[in-house]
């Protein structure tokens, strides 16, 4: 199994569609439905890599690319997603801080 290349609170920009966003899971492997995959997954990226969901940046919804559609971006600037807060607890040097659960 690959390493993931990024990090949840990571931002992170898609190299296909050009948007930035913030990392808040990482899979090691595809873990979606087949059924997803054939409709959304068009340039067939491997399933047997990391993919990530992502808070889109200015978006309401989030995404679940292939790590091979993402590069790192040099604009570290803060995201802005309703869901944020819900993920993140601070934002620190570019990155974002995961919040912690409470027991």
């Amino acid at each position: 199994m690959q390493q993931a290349k990024f990090q949840i609170g990571q931002i992170i920009e898609h190299k296909l569609f050009g948007y930035r966003g913030v990392i808040f899971e990482v899979d090691p492997v595809f873990s979606l439905s087949d059924e997803w995959y054939e409709q959304v997954a068009r340039s067939r990226p491997p399933k047997d890599a990391p993919w990530y969901q992502v808070l889109v940046d200015k978006e309401l919804h989030t995404t679940y690319v292939a790590e091979q559609n993402l590069i790192s971006t040099e604009e570290l600037t803060a995201i802005h997603h309703p869901a944020l807060k819900s993920y993140f607890s601070d934002f620190k040097d570019g990155v974002y801080v995961t919040r912690q659960l409470s027991m």
